[in-house]
């Protein structure tokens, strides 16, 4: 028999149930998987024996590649779960389904994890994981942010949704929520990486926006219903939102952050690592400033992120500053121009000179220039009018 999706019904419930026994990204799991399979892996820990656990040695074991001591906990871990069978109907429940390898909505690039893909996720949401992963970004940060990071995560994930981009985050207070909140107000697609059940919100303050996330895109756990986060669970989420992703973003992160860690995943799997940077005297942006010192693409806005993770052709707009009259001046004119004193006069001989042109043609210019109400003439000298001074001695002209 074959569930829904292409995966057959003994390995999705073998599946379904491992993420009841073992924790994410765990190593030794993916071994077994690769080596054994789904169904042979569960029954060896169904049908084991505690008095096979022999402290000291693991010769014994139906699975190698675990301690003794770490055995005795996945034994009784398998002892107090529920059938699959209850966790997929508990899902089904609140709106969730479960995924794993072999089914459509799979999404590919999760195998570039190898031994640390996960077992399957859990899914809440109407959309296709695998469809939304194709064209999708992470927008990660601190959690304790500053307003200038709450307005940023709040600006790429609105334009990262308006260029049709879906958003990618881990639920948290501070950059993820906004931006998670910033794809959610242009109406837009976003995701929610969580590091408990789909069917739980943590944290608590966010149910609000994990319901409406929910509502309007995904979100999507590793761990079965009802699981709760720990500490570890939140680390091994970031390498779930780095290969979900085309590249990942930081805005704000100390040099101990979770976002890094994301980030660094988002490098060893070959996916663009980017930066959004602040002050160089915010502490909670140093992290950053590290990611871009080294091996980190620096971004301002969702249009130069587009540029790095979309296709050919979407690129940002160029960034110059505005255009001043001085700049529409033929060359020729321009070094004329360029030859005159902010204070005092010239006479025709010494511009002439200083431009590298002959007196007709540096009498010429001057008279366009007059014209155009750069320079002025005092008896047989030029000088620049207070106007030009400005334009051509302010914001980037000659000093």
């Amino acid at each position: 028999m074959t569930g829904e999706g292409g995966a057959p019904e003994a390995v999705r419930l073998a599946r379904a149930r491992l993420t009841r026994i073992v924790e994410p990204g765990w190593e030794v799991t993916g071994r077994w998987l690769r080596e054994f399979g789904a169904v042979e892996t569960v029954r060896r820990i169904d049908e084991a024996d505690e008095a096979e656990v022999v402290v000291g040695g693991d010769e014994t074991l139906p699975l190698p590649g675990v301690r003794p001591e770490r055995w005795a906990g996945l034994l009784a871990r398998a002892r107090e779960a529920p059938a699959p069978a209850r966790d997929l109907e508990r899902a089904q429940e609140r709106g969730a389904r479960f995924v794993c390898p072999g089914d459509a909505e799979w999404p590919g690039q999760l195998d570039d994890l190898g031994d640390v893909r996960p077992v399957g996720l859990w899914v809440r949401g109407g959309p296709s994981l695998r469809m939304w992963a194709l064209r999708s970004v992470a927008v990660v940060g601190a959690r304790a942010c500053t307003d200038y990071g709450v307005r940023m995560g709040a600006s790429l994930g609105a334009g990262l949704a308006e260029r049709g981009w879906v958003v990618v985050s881990g639920g948290a207070y501070g950059v993820d929520a906004a931006a998670h909140r910033g794809a959610l107000g242009a109406t837009g697609a976003t995701v929610a990486v969580l590091a408990c059940g789909v069917d739980r919100v943590y944290p608590r303050g966010h149910t609000q926006l994990i319901d409406r996330v929910a509502e309007q895109g995904l979100v999507v756990g590793e761990l079965p219903p009802g699981a709760h986060p720990t500490p570890s669970r939140f680390i091994q989420r970031n390498r779930v939102i780095a290969a979900l992703t085309r590249g990942t973003v930081v805005v704000e992160a100390a040099y101990r952050s979770g976002a890094l860690g994301t980030a660094r995943w988002a490098q060893r799997l070959c996916r663009h690592a980017m930066g959004v940077p602040g002050p160089v005297t915010s502490s909670v942006s140093a992290g950053v400033h590290e990611l871009l010192r080294k091996e980190g693409v620096l971004v301002t806005d969702a249009a130069e992120v587009v540029e790095l993770v979309g296709e050919m052709g979407e690129l940002a707009p160029q960034r110059r500053g505005p255009v001043l009259p001085r700049d529409l001046l033929p060359p020729d004119t321009a070094r004329v121009l360029a030859a005159l004193p902010a204070h005092g006069a010239r006479s025709v001989a010494e511009i002439g000179r200083e431009a590298g042109a002959g007196a007709d043609d540096t009498i010429g210019r001057l008279y366009e220039l007059h014209s155009l109400g750069f320079v002025e003439r005092h008896g047989d000298d030029w000088q620049l009018t207070r106007q030009a001074i400005r334009s051509v001695f302010s914001d980037g002209g000659p000093s």
